[in-house]
Order: structure tokens, then sequence, then C-alpha cells
């Protein structure tokens, strides 16, 4: 073979090479897997531009169901950090983060969080803890930027504490304290506003609620008078419309934040839009004063 020839068959493999790898692998920056919509967010909020974040929940599909492609198993495999939540909030993820042999970051054994209900993000201080777990997550397999991640989750949890601050005042004052919901997503906020919530299904939204819950639920309407039963985006709203036709209220969403919808995404909102639009939606319900 010529030296010409070997040149471009050289040249050829480096091409085919380059097309094959990862760009954001060949950029320098650090791989984060997150599970779903919130702990991704929470990557990118103390990673800034050093990395990479993939979320595995496509917008508009709802994380419980999520089952892995190959090349997500892959991904989560190959990636400097993972972060789940915990819990078998998603099983599939859970089971193949177990299989890696690089850091993985459980949302719910961050330091500071206690009890086993998943949904860590809908309470604007676990979810601070949340961040600070990331910061030290991404601290250990990056430590030459240690110092940023920590100023990033420092600037992060600043806006945390101002909604719920916000949250905490807006709620102060309301004429009911009880919200009925279409699962068991939102009891790690009822805690922190002081806020009873009775959910027609379990952790898992898909859950089929039997008669006497409903029945149940019939009752405490009435009898609590709440004004409307809490719908979501990315589940069918069946039983709660049924259940509110029962007892003659009306239906409203009340995101669980567990990921964007094609309309949020649209819109551009974002986690605290969305716990913002949360708020207003409790505000109504619970009959609060504004302030």
């Amino acid at each position: 073979m010529g030296p010409v020839a070997a040149l471009l068959i050289a040249l050829s493999a480096s091409a085919l090479s380059a097309c094959g790898a990862s760009p954001d692998a060949a950029s320098g920056k650090t791989q984060v897997v997150a599970a779903f919509y919130p702990l991704a967010e929470a990557a990118r909020w103390v990673g800034g531009d050093l990395v990479s974040v993939s979320d595995l929940t496509p917008p508009g599909a709802e994380p419980h169901d999520l089952e892995l492609t190959a090349n997500q198993v892959d991904a989560i495999r190959d990636a400097d950090l993972a972060v789940v939540t915990g819990g078998a909030f998603q099983p599939s993820v859970e089971d193949a983060a177990r299989q890696r042999g690089g850091p993985t970051l459980i949302a719910i054994k961050s330091p500071g969080i206690k009890g086993s209900d998943p949904h860590v993000w809908l309470d604007p201080k676990t979810m601070s803890l949340v961040v600070n777990s990331t910061a030290a997550a991404l601290a250990k397999v990056d430590p030459e930027h240690s110092q940023a991640y920590k100023r990033r989750a420092i600037a992060t949890n600043n806006r945390l504490e101002a909604l719920d601050l916000e949250m905490a005042t807006s709620l102060a004052e309301c004429d009911r304290r009880v919200i009925v919901t279409s699962h068991d997503a939102f009891d790690r906020l009822g805690a922190r506003y002081r806020i009873r919530v009775e959910s027609i299904a379990g952790f898992s939204p898909e859950e089929e609620p039997n008669p006497r819950r409903i029945a149940e639920l019939s009752d405490l309407v009435k009898k609590d008078g709440v004004t409307v039963i809490f719908t979501e985006e990315l589940v069918s709203p069946r039983v709660a419309e049924v259940l509110a036709r029962e007892v003659g209220v009306g239906t409203e969403v009340l995101s669980p934040i567990e990921g964007l919808s094609p309309e949020a995404a649209k819109r551009g909102d974002d986690y605290f839009s969305l716990m913002r639009r949360n708020l207003r939606q409790l505000q109504r319900a619970l009959g609060c004063v504004s302030r």
C-alpha cells in the first residue's frame, strides 16, 4: 500500500470515529443522566455550562411508566453521574443505575430528607437539599470545578428560599385547608404548608381507586366544602372528573411537575413557573387571602 492510500484510509477511519462519538462527550463536559425532569433541572441549575444533562423522560411522557431503550441503558452506564429519585419511583431506571460502575445520586437519600415519599421536589425546602446533594456529587466527579458548583447551588437555593417564602405567605390564611388530588404526589407540599391532601390513587397515577375510596372522598368533599378536584396534565382525568360530577364541583390542573407537557414546553415553563402556577391554583381552591 502506498503512502497516499494509507493516509486516505487513516483519515477515513478518523472521520468515522468522530461521527460515532458523542458531541457532548467530546466537549469535555461532565456527563449527567437524570431520571426525569425535576432532577434534570437540579443538575442544570448546579452544573450550568460545565455539564451536559440528559433527561431520560421526554416531554409529555409519564415518568412512572418509563421503559428504557437500549441506548438509554447505555447512557446510564456511561455517564459520569446518574441521578435517580429512589423509592421505586421509576423501577426500570433504578435497576439500570444499580448496574453502573460509577456514582449514582439517589435524591431521597440526600442528607436532611426524611421519609420515603419520593416527591421531594414539590417542597422547595427538600428540593434545596437535593440541590446540595447534586453539587456535592458533581464536585466528586469533577473536583476541579467544585467551587463553581457550590456557588451555583447557593444561588439556586436563594431562589428556592424565595419561592418557599412566597408560598408560605400566600397559603397562610385560607378558608379551607383540604385538597383532593388525582394521585398521592402532594403530601410533602401539604406538610410544608399545612394543607391536608387526600388523593384518589396512590403513588402511581395509573392505580385504579376502589369504590370505597371514591365514596369516602365524596363524603369528604361535601363535609369540608372542597370546591375543586385536582387533575394532572400527563394522566387521564377520567376518575377525577367522575368524582367531580358526582359531588357537583369543578376540576382544575395541579401539576406534580413530574415532567413537562408539550404545552408547558412550548410556553417555556420551568420548575419555578410551574410551582407558582400551582400556588395560584391552590390559593383559588382554598380561598386564601392574597398578600
